[in-house]
């Protein structure tokens, strides 16, 4: 029970961050790629990175919650549907992420 609290807590610490993110703020992001791009580039890049990071936390809260229901309803297929939740917002938002960093950094290193 305790790995479900943590995801959950987890997925709306990437929520939040992706709140940040999408206004613009790209502080979260490392300083190799925040002095890469160009000034009129930070908001796109941030909105697009925060849309990656809320498909990653809500993979996350997902895969809390489903599993706490799960228990609760003694319906082991539910975790199947948890994990596999959890593996489309992960792969999705990280996928996001990289994609906006490539786009306007012109790369990833």
């Amino acid at each position: 029970m305790g790995e479900n609290i943590v995801s959950l807590i987890l997925g709306l610490v990437c929520i939040l961050v992706g709140s940040s993110n999408r206004k613009g703020n790209i502080s979260m992001l490392h300083s190799y790629h925040r002095k890469r791009v160009s000034e009129e580039d930070r908001l796109p890049l941030g909105k697009k990175v925060g849309m990656g990071m809320y498909l990653v936390g809500a993979g996350l809260i997902l895969y809390g919650g489903l599993l706490v229901a799960a228990e609760l309803l003694q319906l082991p297929v539910l975790a199947t549907v948890a994990t596999v939740a959890m593996a489309i917002g992960m792969v999705s938002g990280l996928g996001l992420c990289l994609f906006a960093i490539q786009k306007y950094n012109k790369g990833l290193f």
